[in-house]
């Protein structure tokens, strides 16, 4: 029966999340080519905070805990696991005052109205997967960008989404070029819990009454730390508190 109920609820939050996005497009560039950057990040802020509405449609429910009062002025380097795009608009949205950027692959540079056009425009790194050298080229650009600017890189060292909610190993080669070239940042590990859910079923129907909580676990200074030490850290600390 609850699947049943997800195939109309799933049509509607499709509607609703292609007219967010068909929306925001024109809005970003006006505000972008208009305004300037400031307006540019409003827009996508509240193009995250649209997106979460879409998925209420679907029962999804979000938490949020972060206890620490993070400062906006050093660069962060904010690590989580990785279990569906849903992830992608809380963090956006609760940790907006660090200017979330993000890591991406290559094909989502366009193709996808607001999508595309904020990653192509908004700060973040656009990555070929399959070419090593352009993806750490493009990683230490994008690392000296926000090591300078201040802001926050994102990075999901699983590398795909887990569709069951099991942790995957992480893959460190991308995490350790942004400790690197980000010397004085402060990393923000988040363990994500119950995202996946949302895709139970697969693409369609979207699953139904998912809570998807995010926690902010300590902050770690990187340069108070030996790399590979901090690298196990960082896992230990998300994976010991993702529930499946």
């Amino acid at each position: 029966m609850r699947k049943l109920i997800a195939y109309p609820l799933s049509i509607f939050y499709f509607f609703f999340f292609g007219l967010t996005l068909l929306v925001f497009h024109p809005i970003q560039w006006i505000c972008l080519n208009v305004f300037g950057y400031q307006a540019h990040k409003k827009s996508v802020d509240w193009l995250q905070f649209f997106l979460m509405r879409c998925l209420n449609i679907l029962g999804s429910q979000f938490t949020f805990e972060n206890p620490y009062n993070i400062s906006t002025d050093q660069p962060l380097i904010i690590v989580a696991n990785h279990q569906s795009m849903s992830d992608i608009s809380p963090i956006m949205w609760y940790m907006r005052k660090h200017h979330v950027k993000f890591i991406s692959k290559k094909e989502l540079g366009k193709g996808i109205p607001s999508v595309s056009y904020n990653l192509r425009h908004g700060g973040s790194a656009l990555i070929d997967r399959k070419n090593p050298r352009q993806a750490l080229t493009e990683i230490k650009r994008f690392s000296e960008y926000i090591e300078h600017t201040k802001r926050a890189a994102v990075i999901f060292p699983e590398g795909t989404r887990s569709r069951n909610g099991k942790p995957k190993k992480f893959q460190t080669k991308g995490l350790e070029t942004l400790i690197k070239y980000i010397p004085s940042a402060l990393i923000v590990p988040i363990s994500i819990n119950n995202s996946w859910k949302t895709l139970k079923y697969g693409k369609f129907p979207m699953g139904l009454g998912a809570h998807l909580t995010f926690t902010v676990h300590k902050p770690l200074k990187a340069s108070d730390h030996e790399t590979g030490m901090l690298l196990e850290t960082i896992e230990k600390v998300i994976k010991d508190n993702i529930y499946t």
